[in-house]
């Protein structure tokens, strides 16, 4: 059991760090709130844009490893409960 809960404990590391680079690679959709609001001047026209090509495969792959980590944590938090009790 404990190789378990230790896998788990670097698998949920493994995807934090992946986690977090999927987010900060991602780009902003408009420059905050005034991009939306006022347009933004950058040629975008603010507001609502789709994804296209690698943009939505890593915002997809940051949602995979969002869930990924959901049930990893569960999974761990649970372990370690059965263990307590």
């Amino acid at each position: 059991m404990a190789k378990v809960v230790s896998t788990l404990v670097i698998t949920e590391a493994i995807l934090a760090v992946l986690l977090m680079a999927g987010v900060l690679i991602q780009t902003p959709k408009s420059s905050g709130l005034g991009g939306t609001i006022g347009g933004g001047g950058d040629g975008t026209g603010g507001g609502y844009r789709t994804r296209r090509g690698l943009e939505r495969q890593i915002y997809w792959t940051t949602w995979v490893l969002v869930v990924a980590f959901l049930l990893c944590s569960i999974v761990l938090t649970a372990l370690r409960a059965r263990n307590l009790g």
